[in-house]
């Protein structure tokens, strides 16, 4: 399973990894992981590579995680993979809900919960 990970922060990303890596076991597959640095970059290389999960970082930038979800599912060729959305504000749960994202999470996020509703959502899609 081919996974991208956008967030400038290194460490944010790390963290993404760790907690989307937990299900790899359950998924009885590798995961391949790849970076954006930022939701323009993000956007290049979904439309490119198709990954099949997107975990995106909200950032304060021309293109955070809301705009990333938005323009994949409004591309005439739509991302139809899983997107989630990691959230600053709980507030801002309503702009991941109009942006497309499958599931999102306020930070500090329990990565377990993160992980159960990714493999939710994965095997959802495997099997529509």
């Amino acid at each position: 399973m081919d996974v991208l990970l956008v967030s400038p922060d290194p460490v944010s990303r790390e963290l993404m990894a760790l907690t989307v890596r937990s299900i790899e076991r359950r998924l009885a597959e590798p995961l391949r992981f790849r970076i954006a640095e930022d939701g323009e970059t993000g956007i290049r290389v979904a439309l490119r590579e198709r990954p099949d999960v997107i975990v995106a970082d909200e950032i304060a930038s021309r293109a955070g995680a809301f705009a990333l979800a938005r323009e994949l599912r409004d591309d005439p060729d739509p991302y139809t993979g899983v997107i989630v959305v990691l959230l600053e504000r709980k507030h801002d749960a309503w702009l991941a809900r109009w942006s497309g994202a499958d599931a999102w999470f306020v930070k500090p996020v329990d990565p377990f919960d993160v992980a159960d509703r990714l493999l939710d959502l994965v095997t959802e899609k495997e099997s529509a």
